[in-house]
């Protein structure tokens, strides 16, 4: 009996070592959740050009580079995605506008890369009617929801960033017509097709894409920045604010340091229009190296 314990006793102590030397992701992983919305074409749930989204790119190669994480990516809208970065768990976003607002309560990422802002969206056959609150290629957004006939769609809990949002949260109820549904912005643009909506609200590169899934000419649409807000965004990697979602973006951090921009602009670039897109490619780098915007 003794001999049988002193022999498996030595065992222990042979391997010991190796377990001290074993990578951690190997003996135990945790579970990263990835919360992605539908947004193409930054995302693509489904169709011939499934996971080809520059997020779904940028998603693609942080999921290669964290091996010391099991992941898991879960399809939800907007409202859902903030429930869970709220919770306390292990779950990230891989796409998010940072604001004061969130930066409270989840934590976020150096910027992962830019794209062009959140814009109106009008029917080409509108043009005259939104004509005064168009000046300088830019759309007035509070003087249209100062205005009587106005009538705004958006996506509910959505951030269209700070100066939007501050603008949106001064609005009359009755003139901002939230979507919760999991293809809101398709429904949202049949209802301004319906005479329903005057403008909806949203990125350029989702609009055209929608418009074309719901069987609507994108020519048919005119697209405006909004006055006073820049002209591109920052998108951020998000995370619920845990120990171990601060823990996840310290990798994820690291990690944005290194990872090619080229392939994840080319494939943003190629949902703009060619004036858009020439535009977009030339601006960028500087966009990055001359504002301060988080």
């Amino acid at each position: 009996m003794a001999g049988r314990f002193i022999r498996a006793l030595r065992r222990l102590w042979l391997i010991a070592p190796l377990l001290g030397a074993w990578p951690l992701s190997s003996l135990a992983q945790e579970t990263l959740t990835w919360v992605v919305r539908d947004l193409p074409p930054m995302t693509i749930f489904e169709g011939p050009k499934q996971g080809q989204g520059s997020v779904d790119k940028l998603l693609a190669l942080l999921i290669e580079r964290l091996p010391l994480y099991h992941h898991q990516i879960q399809h939800v809208n907007r409202a859902r995605g903030m429930q869970m970065l709220h919770a306390p768990s292990l779950t990230c976003d891989p796409s998010l506008l940072w604001t004061p607002a969130r930066a409270k309560t989840i934590v976020f990422s150096t910027p992962a890369f830019a794209v062009l802002s959140n814009g109106i969206a009008i029917r080409r056959s509108q043009l005259d009617a939104m004509a005064p609150y168009v000046a300088d290629g830019t759309f007035d957004l509070a003087k249209f929801l100062d205005g009587q006939q106005s009538r705004l769609g958006v996506i509910a809990e959505r951030s269209y960033g700070s100066g939007i949002d501050e603008q949106l949260s001064h609005a009359a109820p009755l003139k901002v017509t939230p979507h919760y549904g999991n293809e809101a912005l398709g429904s949202l643009l049949q209802m301004q097709r319906l005479g329903r909506l005057e403008a909806v609200l949203g990125y350029w590169t989702e609009i055209r894409y929608q418009a074309a899934q719901q069987g609507l000419d994108p020519q048919d649409l005119l697209f405006y920045p909004i006055s006073g807000t820049p002209r591109y965004q920052r998108i951020h990697i998000a995370c619920s604010n845990s120990p171990l979602g601060r823990q996840a973006m310290s990798h994820i951090n690291r990690e944005l340091q290194s990872i090619p921009q080229e392939p994840l602009l080319q494939s943003y670039a190629n949902g703009l229009d060619p004036l858009m897109r020439e535009q977009y490619l030339r601006d960028n780098p500087r966009f990055f190296n001359e504002t301060s915007q988080p």
